[in-house]
């Protein structure tokens, strides 16, 4: 504590904290210790040349962890660019999978579509309808949705409808 605030806690009849004392104290004690941790004749070189090589390291780490930040935001912000170029368009081709889980996202969305009783399976673009339907209209119509379907080349249609047997020739084709 400098000595002119000392001599101005003095005057307007303050004491002087014992809690600024102490910590000073602490700090002084703390920067002894290091410096005789670190000048010790025995193993202050070793260390020192510890600490150096921790730091240099500490500060590698930091580095690459920041590049690796930047190329990241530099291929997210490349890719969004290009997304917003080519307007959303399709660069490969749709796998399977994918086609068959777009159409169930499409044709189950009405309520008044038998999902239990529907099976849609795809393969290599070509995706087949099976099961049973409650009248023609929803048959037709589930196809027509199936066919407009992004990645759908084709539409096999094996739906049937109540005490109508199914196609057994058609389902063994497929």
């Amino acid at each position: 504590m400098p000595l002119t605030r000392r001599i101005n806690d003095i005057q307007v009849g303050r004491r002087p904290s014992r809690w600024r004392g102490a910590m000073m104290a602490l700090t002084g004690a703390a920067a002894g210790a290091a410096a005789a941790f670190l000048a010790d004749p025995a193993r202050g070189r070793a260390r020192r040349a510890r600490l150096l090589d921790q730091g240099a390291a500490g500060v590698r780490h930091a580095g690459r962890a920041v590049e690796r930040g930047l190329r990241s935001l530099r291929s997210t912000a490349e890719g969004k660019l290009q997304a917003m170029a080519h307007g959303g368009e399709r660069v490969g081709p749709i796998d399977d999978v994918t086609i068959r889980d777009r159409a169930e996202s499409e044709l189950f969305r009405d309520a008044n579509v038998p999902k239990g009783t529907i099976n849609i399976n795809v393969e290599r673009g070509i995706l087949v309808l099976r099961g049973e339907v409650p009248d023609d209209a929803m048959r037709q119509r589930l196809a027509e949705h199936a066919a407009a379907i992004e990645g759908v080349w084709s539409v096999r249609n094996l739906l049937h409808l109540p005490g109508e047997p199914a196609d057994e020739m058609a389902a063994s084709t497929a």
